[in-house]
């Protein structure tokens, strides 16, 4: 009985610190905001003529679901097709962050997730933003504690991590929890499961610490529990029709979509090209996005976690539209969401003449582009 009390405590002493260790690490500038000293990695190609606009702001996340951003700046193949014209990267650790820095011009063009894709365009009403390609399928994972999760039943009662409240893994965790007929308040995370929102780079330790029983999360953070023991109990790519869902797009400000079409094709040149680079040579795509990662966050990922990860993320230009609608429906179907408009939210017309001037087949938006 006393070891029983002895363990209670420490699974409680370990929950409660959880809130106090998020606190900690965004205070050290693990939060949602962008790096300070990003203004100052402005790149420009040697050479090259200027196009219409001096800068580009580029924002994106250190995830290896973003390998197209990774990669396509640190080889300098989207600098390239920008000649003259400066890029200007800009990290962040959260959609919502971003879509603000969007709102506000600290970010031209953003490599970033259905869900925040679906809540900005929805919240200022269609005027804010487009999608103007996709960039990555997959790389999705429910990873858990093998001494207490043997089954995808034992996740009922037990504490799961997603990133955050309303981002792309916790409507997608929250939609499969309602499938299996579980019932969990989607705001505060309590019912028949426990989710518990927490940031990429505190799960390991949350994970560690047994505050945590298992997260749904990308990569490398689900990769990273796994060499922490954790065990791959669920790859959400199997929930979905050819394997294929949407986990990263590209969005840009409507303004500026307006002023420079040339910046946003030459920027979509970039992409297309870092694609095709990042698929002809996986194992120089994977060593140029561990390096990007290391001069991002100061240390690059183990073989171990970066070689387990890298296989299970597609990259692709295809924005997958369909599924990006049915993740909509889910975030509805979880009370997140009212039922969006989603008219007009994607514009792939630049990117259907850059993939046919590259021999490339055109890509569909679902019937919700631009008129």
């Amino acid at each position: 009985m006393p070891a029983t009390r002895t363990k209670l405590r420490r699974s409680l002493v370990a929950a409660a610190a959880l809130p106090l260790l998020i606190g900690a690490l965004a205070s050290c500038g693990y939060g949602s905001e962008a790096k300070k000293d990003d203004s100052e990695k402005a790149k420009v190609a040697a050479g090259g003529k200027k196009l219409s606009a001096d800068t580009v702001k580029i924002g994106y996340f250190p995830n290896l679901t973003h390998a197209t951003a990774l990669v396509g700046l640190q080889e300098g193949l989207i600098a390239k097709e920008l000649g003259g014209t400066k890029v200007a990267p800009q990290a962040f650790n959260a959609g919502p962050s971003e879509i603000e820095a969007l709102n506000g011009g600290s970010i031209d063009i953003g490599f970033i997730g259905p869900s925040p894709s679906i809540n900005g365009y929805t919240k200022a009403k269609g005027q804010n933003l487009r999608i103007i390609s996709g960039s990555a399928s997959g790389g999705v994972k429910l990873v858990v504690n093998p001494d207490k999760i043997k089954t995808l039943d034992d996740v009922k009662g037990k504490k799961i991590a997603t990133p955050q409240l309303g981002n792309t893994q916790d409507v997608a965790f929250l939609n499969w929890i309602s499938e299996k007929g579980w019932k969990v308040d989607a705001q505060s995370g309590k019912g028949d499961v426990s989710v518990v929102r927490t940031d990429n780079k505190v799960t390991p330790d949350a994970y560690k610490s047994g505050a945590i029983d298992g997260a749904w999360v990308p990569e490398p953070t689900a990769s990273k529990l796994v060499s922490e023991g954790a065990k791959v109990l669920l790859d959400e790519s199997t929930l979905w029709p050819d394997k294929k869902f949407v986990i990263t797009n590209i969005i840009v400000k409507q303004s500026f979509l307006k002023e420079h079409p040339d910046v946003v094709e030459a920027v979509l040149r970039g992409t297309v090209k870092t694609n095709e680079w990042i698929n002809a040579n996986p194992d120089k795509a994977k060593a140029s996005a561990n390096a990007a990662l290391k001069e991002e966050t100061g240390k690059e990922l183990p073989a171990k976690v970066i070689d387990l990860a890298w296989p299970s993320i597609q990259i692709t230009n295809d924005p997958l539209a369909a599924t990006l609608n049915t993740q909509a429906q889910h975030s509805v179907a979880s009370g997140l969401l009212k039922k969006p408009d989603l008219n007009g939210i994607y514009d792939l017309t630049l990117l259907n003449k850059v993939l046919g001037a590259e021999g490339q087949p055109e890509v569909a938006d679902a019937g919700l582009g631009v008129k």
